[in-house]
């Protein structure tokens, strides 16, 4: 009896473990600093696994968390200028609306969301369009990348074969 006390905990352990591990959409981060201000996406990675993505697995025209689990979020010690426009410092959850040729962009106020199901609208900071660019190679883990050259940067969107490219500027300190 007491064998198979000591081999069930042990199973539950190493099932307990493994299950902590083994996340279909592992968490992923984009990071970025310039001077006093410090930019951190997070988000979940989900994987094409040889499913059409855009217009099956994600619908085109709706609401999207933009990645996998928990809605995507942005974190800035400082402000920034996103396409052009105002973010001030803080955290945002960041939604999509993806389509053939365009996405939409969401800055969002609501936070720790799972998904997009109680995405409201009235607590947009923002939206904007940006274009869609089909590329040559497919992108087989959803990735959000923050490309840097001094004060400017570019945030990617990238999976299958589409990617979505945004300005972003810091805001120097006045």
């Amino acid at each position: 009896m007491t064998k198979w006390v000591v081999t069930s905990v042990v199973w539950l352990c190493v099932v307990s473990v493994y299950a902590q591990e083994s996340r279909l959409s592992p968490l992923s981060m984009a990071r970025m600093r310039y001077k006093d201000t410090y930019v951190k996406i997070t988000y979940g990675q989900p994987l094409k696994r040889g499913r059409e993505i855009f217009g099956s697995l994600v619908p085109y025209g709706e609401v999207w968390r933009t990645g996998a689990n928990e809605a995507t979020e942005i974190t800035l010690t400082g402000d920034l200028l996103v396409n052009g426009l105002l973010l001030p410092a803080g955290t945002y959850s960041i939604f999509t609306i993806p389509d053939r040729i365009k996405w939409t962009i969401i800055i969002n106020r609501e936070l720790n969301l799972w998904g997009s199901y109680n995405y409201n609208p009235k607590l947009d900071v923002f939206r904007f369009e940006a274009p869609v660019q089909e590329t040559p190679e497919v992108v087989e883990a959803f990735t959000i990348a923050l490309d840097q050259n001094n004060d400017r940067a570019e945030m990617t969107f990238q999976w299958d074969r589409v990617r979505v490219t945004v300005p972003i500027r810091f805001v120097e300190k006045q």
